[in-house]
């Protein structure tokens, strides 16, 4: 059995493609913050280095977690190879990089692909546009070899952004969707499903590190059940409005504008959020759900969901994830969760 397992750090006796964690301290949007950050890459280059134990299949491949925030990843892409740095996401199929065709002046902060450098490079006739919640993307599809550490996709469809709003400030160069093929915005075959096609996975599951709701013994949210997704591409835990302020109300916030603060002096003494998934309980207690900003204050990392249906569900992003090992079994649809260790 071959798994591609992202931000794991457990090891199996099968042969696997590992991604451990690496973590960057927590930076703001600042200018002081994007220079901090900008002098620990220097001091602390990111390769896509590869470490091979004599005797075992495992070969490990480093993510960043930038402003805890982000999960970040290398890939390559081209022959001969290109290297950038992508987000792993779990709410989207598709995978994309800035083009040096780009006319937006996000596109020159990161790296771009050189087409006309890759001899293994194809263009397609077929154009796209994908909205985020951050910003807007447009660009084109093509082909080419993309690499994660040693697995090799051959002739992966992916696209060139040319056209890229609200990724100014963003340390990403693209995004790498891990969800199902009828999501993709292209039409074509994720990544993780051409690798299983192609036997270079074995079994459809990835994992990453990343009922009801109580606080203090109390029922909070989901008294009736509900709705949970657990996304690799939010760096907030979401729920609906009216909840979400319970939430703020039991840990005993103060709100200022979109922002709730705590003294960062009663950080531990938080009161854990309990989620209750099929009769198990996982606690998220405060240090995992509280950030400073560049002022060095500190708030909680709860967001109101804008409710597009009458249902109610939650969004388990990074906050969640940190805590427990996540694996997606694509092949049952079913989620499973173990503390992270």
């Amino acid at each position: 059995m071959k798994w591609l397992v992202l931000l794991a750090l457990v090891a199996f006796s099968e042969c696997i493609i590992k991604i451990p964690l690496r973590r960057v301290k927590t930076m703001s949007n600042t200018a002081s913050g994007k220079n901090m950050l900008n002098n620990f890459l220097k001091k602390h280059p990111y390769r896509l280095s590869q470490i091979s134990f004599r005797g075992s299949n495992l070969t490990t491949h480093p993510l960043m977690n930038i402003w805890d925030l982000l999960y970040l990843g290398n890939i390559t892409i081209g022959t001969p190879p290109q290297e950038f740095q992508v987000l792993f996401d779990r709410g989207s199929s598709d995978l994309w990089v800035p083009s040096l065709l780009c006319n937006s002046s996000t596109c020159a902060k990161h790296v771009m692909f050189r087409h006309r450098l890759s001899s293994t490079y194809r263009l397609t006739n077929k154009t796209f546009m994908i909205f985020y919640r951050v910003g807007k993307i447009e660009g084109v599809v093509v082909r080419d070899t993309v690499r994660i550490g040693d697995l090799v996709s051959a002739d992966q469809t992916f696209g060139l952004s040319i056209a890229e709003t609200g990724f100014e400030n963003t340390t990403l160069d693209g995004i790498l969707g891990l969800s199902y093929p009828n999501t993709s915005c292209f039409g074509a075959i994720p990544i993780f499903d051409k690798l299983k096609n192609e036997g270079a996975i074995s079994e459809p599951v990835f994992a990453f590190y990343l009922s009801n709701i109580t606080m203090k013994r109390e029922v909070i949210a989901c008294s009736d059940g509900c709705r949970a997704l657990v996304d690799t591409g939010s760096s907030h835990i979401q729920g609906p409005g009216r909840l979400v302020d319970n939430v703020q109300k039991h840990i005993g916030t103060m709100p200022q504008g979109s922002m709730h603060y705590v003294p960062c002096s009663a950080v531990n003494t938080l009161p854990s959020i309990i989620f209750t998934i099929n009769g198990i309980n996982y606690p998220v207690p405060g240090r995992a759900y509280i950030l400073k900003d560049f002022r060095g204050r500190c708030y909680t990392n709860f967001k109101k969901k804008i409710a597009r249906t009458f249902t109610e569900y939650w969004v388990l992003g990074e906050p969640f994830l940190r805590l427990y090992f996540s694996v997606f079994d694509r092949g049952n649809d079913r989620i499973g969760l173990a503390p992270a260790v």
